[in-house]
């Protein structure tokens, strides 16, 4: 962003000396004080019960069925850098960083590598009661929250990664909306990698929507130098009682960074949820996604899509559990892989004995522009009721070419023909979003993104 010469890492890089994980078990044994020091006791609390789950289970192999496709163990094998000791990074991002898209009024925060920006805060005006902020400053001051809401979801016990970032996360955003609020302006959130070396952060985001709540929430990831990168992070999500969230996460990385992503959802009744995960330039990515209904007449829209070429990685694993009656889930993915580029998507729909009157519908529909490109699709329903709706599909293939010659006859050249039908074959997934300016935006990125015209971050690529 701007910046040179910013030394971030508060440790020196850490070497391999026997396997992956030993090189973290020992930086844990060794750091944690440090870590600990600058946390709060909420966070702390949960730490020495991770990392005991951390060193049981390792991180994810290709061994394990979930993570067939992708075997993260290389990715945590590099030297990284870690800013255990949560050195400040003197940028200001309100001041180096803009987002104008047009018509579209957010609420600004950041959060620069895994720490909360909160020397400057926009003028956002949230209603009364609202918090968005730091989540170690949140944990300190209402440790009670976190006890009730902090890692319950999030099961270390389940999944090496889940471990290792409850073990080492220091910060992270929190966002409370109390009963009855209803934010009308968007709140935008910018995650902002930045260092001069090669860097890890581990982040936390935890969303707490109370009965009747509504709020929209748009999350962006950008990196600005051409380090290797590796994000660790994991969500909670709650959405109480006839309570509305729409969350967007949108990548726009660049080809060094991996990206570990784990987040967890739990609906009560007659809540609305919409997730719409976009993947526009990366470099690893998998993103795991677990939403439970929990309560009757709870509905979730689950939407996905990523465009991937070169050696590019996008991994999508999701988990929609109805675990009581009269609930509705919808879910869809598309994926647009050219070059040598690999796409994963791996949706298991559970409807269990009592959740009659189910209705769900599950699509996955990809698009391998090249013969280089791979695919590998795993839709799977495991119903255990008899009254129920639902329905799973997918779909590998490449443009077709009826289509091609039907533009090339009226005039249209090949090229641009490839183009326009890539974009309407992603345009589904971009009409989901209930955000028009962003909407109208996308639309742009995505063309640029076929165009090759966003091969890497500068700025806000929103904005671009």
């Amino acid at each position: 962003i701007g910046v040179t010469g910013v030394q971030t890492c508060a440790l020196p890089i850490w070497r391999i000396v026997m396997s992956v994980e030993q090189q973290y078990i020992d930086l844990y044994t060794q750091c944690k004080s440090m870590i600990c020091k600058h946390s709060a006791e909420a966070l702390n609390a949960f730490r020495d019960e991770a990392f005991s789950h951390f060193k049981s289970l390792g991180f994810p192999t290709k061994k394990l069925e979930q993570y067939k496709y992708t075997d993260l163990s290389k990715s945590f094998a590099m030297d990284y850098g870690l800013n255990l000791n949560r050195l400040d990074i003197p940028v200001n991002p309100y001041e180096v960083f803009k987002c104008d898209v047009p018509n579209m009024s957010t609420s600004l925060f950041f959060v620069v590598n895994d720490s909360f920006y909160k020397k400057e805060l926009p003028k956002s005006n949230l209603p009364e009661g609202v918090v968005f902020s730091s989540l170690n400053d949140f944990a300190a001051e209402h440790p009670e929250v976190i006890e009730r809401y902090y890692a319950k979801l999030a099961d270390n016990a389940t999944d090496g990664t889940i471990a290792f970032n409850t073990t080492f996360v220091q910060d992270g955003v929190v966002l409370y909306v109390p009963k009855n609020v209803v934010v009308d302006k968007t709140i935008q959130l910018v995650n902002i990698l930045r260092s001069d070396v090669n860097f890890m952060m581990n982040r936390r985001l935890l969303i707490i929507l109370e009965d009747n709540a509504q709020a929209r929430l748009l999350v962006c990831d950008h990196a600005m130098d051409p380090v290797h990168f590796l994000v660790t992070q994991v969500a909670e999500v709650y959405v109480g009682k006839n309570a509305q969230l729409d969350l967007y996460e949108l990548e726009e990385t660049h080809n060094n960074t991996v990206r570990v992503s784990n987040m967890f959802v739990n609906q009560e009744a007659d809540s609305r949820l919409l997730l719409n995960n976009m993947t526009l330039h990366n470099g690893t990515t998998r993103n795991t996604t677990r939403v439970t209904l929990s309560g009757k007449g709870a509905d979730t829209n689950v939407c996905g899509m990523a465009i991937a070429d070169k050696s590019q990685h996008v991994d999508n694993n999701t988990f929609i559990d109805h675990a009581v009656a009269d609930c509705t889930s919808n879910e869809l993915f598309k994926y647009v892989l050219d070059d040598s580029a690999v796409g994963a998507f791996a949706g298991t729909i559970l409807v269990r004995p009592d959740a009659q009157r189910t209705s769900s519908q599950q699509t996955n529909r990809n698009l391998c522009v090249t013969r280089n490109a791979r695919m590998y699709t795993q839709p799977q329903l495991e119903i255990y009721a008899d009254d129920v709706r639902c329905s799973h599909g997918a779909t590998v293939g490449q443009l077709d070419e009826n289509a091609l010659f039907y533009m090339r006859a009226r005039g249209i050249a090949e090229k641009e023909a490839r183009l326009l039908l890539m974009f309407a074959f992603v345009n589904e997934v971009i009409d989901t979003v209930r955000l028009d300016a962003l909407k109208d935006r996308l639309h742009l990125l995505v063309e640029k993104r076929f165009r090759g015209e966003l091969n890497k971050c500068q700025g806000c690529a929103i904005c671009k």
